[in-house]
């Protein structure tokens, strides 16, 4: 059956066995033999299948039918259409002609080189209008060769049973409200709850090389994504960690999530043969569930490598910012002169065209809206402002500008509410020998997005760190010369001055180069790291008071728990010792250490948005001492019960103790014989010296207390 089905295919594709030396065919070096190696455990032969079967070709029907002289334009066109859409073999695409006119029959077959680039490309093109007289018909080759099989007589489909997935939201549930954290150590990834209570960590699941080179928590902590030669995996669940899906992008090094988890980014980079040449980039944009790859993007690093935070092979990453929200509708890229804004129902640039701004360095979506910032510097020597704008998207209507002159640099700082935008600008003195910072305030909610200047009391002082509030309308600004600058808080609501930003304190001498805010706000860890050591100060911007000022030595790595409650302070391996993490109360009380060989990462597991409303959390907030009592009575029961643990415990090494020295002392007398007549019948000093010691004496002795003189009147 085998040897017929092959001699069936082999007869449609035109090869004559009879010609075929199958002695001469040999297998291509690093061919495993039907051996799985250790990552098809991941990517299995039957979801990544290269090079068998005919899963990656499709036929392109509707064509226009043409002579042999117009053959080779029509071949460019339909390269050019479908080399974007993924890898086209090479002398992958070919048009059957007639052999009696000469003429092309009007479809082609197109070779893909992986199964899910040709789907792709199926999906994208099934449809396309070429022009007013062709329009694409696409079917997969597979496709043919299924129908031409089907069966004379209907049967009826087999009925599968229900099977209901696993609860992916089912770790938000755990009863003593606990939260997830992953680390990477050695060979091991491991999950565990931060069970603050035992004062311990309780581990969820461990794999040795679960991942080759990082693991990241999408937005929501929903998945778990894993990177492997052939791509990304992503894994779920609050304990099993099943596989979900997995995304084909060979040599994969970085990924990232849309903001509602609904779509992934991985980026591959290669470096070129030509060290003068730019490397060459390929990023693919995946449905998170489906795995379907809905778009790709190709060129060289110099393309990807304006503005960003940083990344890889000279290209800025993230490469696409998403905007703002959980619908993942629009997201952007940054190009020389160019801003690109993509819209996820079809993929495609909004209205078919890119936004031109001469000289744009840099954009930043609002966290809540469809409100993109970006930044232009001075052009023309100064004679052209440097400006920032709000632009409205999908309509790109313009919504404020500000113009700013003798600008250094700027750096866009959103308020994670989207209520503020911060711009930190650095201008040049009138020598324009150095520069000074002030800050740029943008109401965006308020009507006309009133636009407030902020300068420091000391202007010339350097800014080193800025940080919003969660959820909140203050902001810290670490300034002042190294290595003890102050800290400065402000708010941009009070009673007293309504709508005008206000300083409420400043903070002198602090060993601190970082800000760290407690997610749900009031808290904030001024962190010294790096040169500082690892110096932390605990503090309380509602009373403007410090709670606690500590250290961890070295910490390279600080991350607030989701629900603002715990801090993990880590040492990864860029230090030789003292690697692990410590777990922190919220006001600086350490908890527990966890050390660890060989550190290399650790991430909490973000929570979704609460859906109570704001005046609901606030009325729990005021009636907490009511919510609490029952917590409060849990963690008496666990502090007597660890309490008794303790005790457990030295009573335990008390009585083995007492056991040891019992037996050492009878072991001694045993031998206490042996030693007298080795010394012809006497005891050594030490034995004399103890039983003296043994000997209990009491002695009785006067001592003048006190001396007092008293005048006896008669």
């Amino acid at each position: 059956m085998a040897e017929l089905d092959i001699d069936t295919r082999a007869a449609k594709l035109g090869i004559d066995w009879s010609q075929v030396n199958l002695d001469s065919i040999q297998l291509p070096p690093g061919e495993n033999f039907g051996i799985e190696s250790d990552d098809e455990g991941v990517y299995h032969n039957d979801q990544l299948e290269f090079d068998t079967g005919f899963g990656n070709i499709i036929v392109v029907d509707n064509l226009p039918v043409v002579p042999k002289t117009k053959f080779e334009k029509l071949e460019n066109v339909l390269k050019k259409i479908y080399s974007q859409l993924g890898v086209i073999k090479e002398k992958g695409l070919w048009m059957p002609v007639d052999s009696n006119t000469g003429m092309t029959l009007g479809y082609c077959f197109i070779e893909f080189n992986t199964p899910q680039e040709a789907q792709n490309a199926k999906e994208k093109t099934h449809g396309y209008k070429l022009d007013k007289s062709h329009i694409f018909a696409v079917n997969m080759f597979d496709d043919f060769d299924r129908l031409m099989n089907v069966k004379e007589e209907w049967e009826a489909p087999q009925t599968k049973p229900y099977v209901p997935g696993e609860n992916l939201q089912k770790w938000l549930t755990d009863e003593k409200a606990r939260d997830q954290l992953v680390t990477r150590s050695g060979p091991d990834t491991e999950v565990f709850w931060n069970d603050a209570r035992q004062k311990n960590t309780e581990l969820v699941h461990k794999r040795p090389y679960w991942t080759e080179s990082y693991v990241q928590w999408s937005p929501l902590g929903t998945y778990l994504v894993t990177l492997h030669k052939q791509g990304a995996a992503v894994w779920g669940g609050a304990d099993t960690f099943t596989r979900l899906m997995r995304y084909q992008h060979n040599m994969v090094k970085l990924v990232d999530f849309s903001p509602g988890e609904k779509y992934l980014v991985t980026y591959h980079s290669q470096e070129p043969s030509n060290p003068r040449d730019a490397s060459k980039v390929e990023i693919k944009v995946f449905d998170v569930r489906t795995g379907r790859m809905m778009r790709d993007f190709k060129g060289s690093a110099d393309e990807f490598s304006i503005g960003g935070p940083g990344g890889v092979a000279g290209a800025s990453w993230p490469v696409f910012r998403w905007a703002g929200g959980k619908d993942d509708k629009y997201f952007a890229k940054l190009s020389k002169n160019t801003i690109s804004v993509y819209e996820t129902e079809t993929f495609g640039l909004i209205d078919k065209k890119s936004i031109k701004v001469d000289n744009v360095v840099d954009i930043c979506w609002s966290p809540t809206d469809s409100i993109l910032s970006l930044f232009v510097p001075e052009q023309g020597g100064g004679n052209q402002p440097a400006k920032v704008a709000l632009v409205q998207i999908p309509s790109k209507v313009e919504l404020r500008q500000k113009n700013l002159f003798s600008v250094s640099d700027c750096k866009m700082y959103w308020q994670s509410s989207g209520e503020y935008l911060a711009v930190k600008v650095d201008r040049y003195t009138k020598t324009k020998k150095s520069t000074y910072s002030g800050f740029e305030l943008f109401r965006i909610k308020e009507r006309d997005i009133p636009i407030e200047v902020l300068e420091l009391d000391n202007k010339n002082d350097k800014i080193i760190a800025f940080a919003w509030e969660p959820k909140g309308h203050r902001f810290a600004v670490i300034h002042g010369d190294q290595p003890r600058p102050d800290v400065s808080f402000y708010t941009m609501k009070t009673t007293q001055h309504g709508g005008r930003v206000t300083k409420l304190g400043t903070l002198k001498a602090k060993q601190a180069n970082a800000l760290f805010w407690s997610p749900t706000g009031k808290y904030i860890i001024l962190a010294g790291l790096k040169n500082f050591n690892g110096q932390l100060e605990f503090f309380n911007v509602d009373e403007l008071e410090t709670m606690a000022t500590t250290e961890h030595f070295m910490a390279t790595d600080i991350e607030w728990d989701p629900t603002g409650r715990y801090v993990a302070t880590a040492v990864t391996s860029v230090h030789e010792m003292e690697n692990g993490f410590t777990i922190w109360s919220f006001n600086g009380k350490l908890l527990y250490r966890n050390l660890k060989d060989h550190f290399f990462q650790l991430a909490w597991r973000p929570r979704p948005p609460s859906f109570l409303s704001p005046e609901k959390e606030e009325e729990i907030a005021k009636n907490l001492k009511k919510y609490s009592k029952k917590y409060e009575l849990e963690d008496q029961d666990v502090s007597l019960l660890l309490s008794e643990q303790d005790r457990e415990k030295r009573k335990a090494l008390k009585e083995e103790w007492e056991k040891w020295v019992k037996q050492w002392k009878s072991l001694h007398e045993e031998e206490k014989l042996a030693r007298q007549s080795l010394r012809d019948g006497e005891i050594s000093d030490e034995e004399e010296e103890e039983d003296e010691a043994k000997e209990v004496k009491e002695v009785e002795f006067e001592d003048v207390i006190e001396v007092t003189e008293e005048v006896v009147q008669e």
